[in-house]
Formats: C-alpha cells, sequence, structure tokens
C-alpha cells in the first residue's frame, strides 16, 4: 500500500474521532432525547471545551477534502515521492496535535501546528503538481 494512502486511511480514522468525541460529550450534556430528537430547541451554550471540540472538528472538515485529493491525486498520477510522503507525514502529525490543543485552549501553538498542517499540504499539493 502507498504511504499516501495509509496517511489517508489514518486522516480518516482521525475523522472519526474528531465526530465521535464531541457528539458524546454532546450528548453527555444536553442527554439522549436531545440526541435522538429532532435537535429543533435552541439549547445552551457548549461548555467551553466541548465547544472547542466542535471547533477543531469543523476545521478538520474543511482542510480534510484538501489532504483527500492531494494525497489520492499524487497517486493516481504516479506522482508518489519523498516530498510527497514527508509532507502527508507532517499533516496528519500536525493534525493529530491540533485536537488535544484545541480542546485544552493552547493558544498560538495551536496555530503555529496548523500552519505546519497546511505546510505538509503544500509540500503533497507541490509534488501532485510539479512532481
Amino acid at each position: 500500500m502507498q504511504t499516501e494512502i495509509m496517511i489517508l486511511a489514518a486522516g480518516a480514522m482521525l475523522l472519526f474521532v474528531h465526530i465521535i468525541i464531541p457528539s458524546t460529550l454532546k450528548t453527555r450534556q444536553y442527554g439522549i432525547d436531545w440526541n435522538t430528537g429532532p435537535r429543533d430547541e435552541t439549547m445552551p451554550p457548549l461548555n467551553p471545551v466541548i465547544a472547542r471540540l466542535a471547533r477543531a472538528q469543523a476545521n478538520f472538515q474543511e482542510t480534510f477534502p484538501i489532504a483527500i485529493v492531494a494525497l489520492i491525486g499524487v497517486v493516481v498520477t504516479g506522482r508518489e515521492s519523498d516530498l510527497s510522503a514527508i509532507g502527508g507525514w507532517i499533516w496528519l502529525a500536525a493534525r493529530l496535535l491540533y485536537l488535544p490543543l484545541y480542546a485544552f485552549g493552547v493558544e498560538k501553538i495551536r496555530s503555529i501546528v496548523f500552519l505546519v498542517s497546511l505546510v505538509g499540504l503544500g509540500l503533497v499539493l507541490y509534488a501532485l503538481v510539479f512532481g
């Protein structure tokens, strides 16, 4: 299996984590009736940690499609390289660090880690376009 596909599979598992953790904690805060109901009513704000986890989930969902296109793209076009693999690993490692940093409200470092993840994606995209 190509490295880029392994990275993508790990990214999909990370997306699963991004979905499960906040939804489980939201259910704990709002109750099972909220979870199984239509969710039409206005609820009180989430506690800060759950709210940060929900924002981290949204952030991951916004950038994961770029990773999918880039990582599958290098495989489909035969442009896998050390650069695309390194970029993919950088992206994945940064995204793994980003979740707990955001959950615990770590300022500045979280933003730097996010930028590092974008650099990783940039390397993969560079390999795809110019590889």
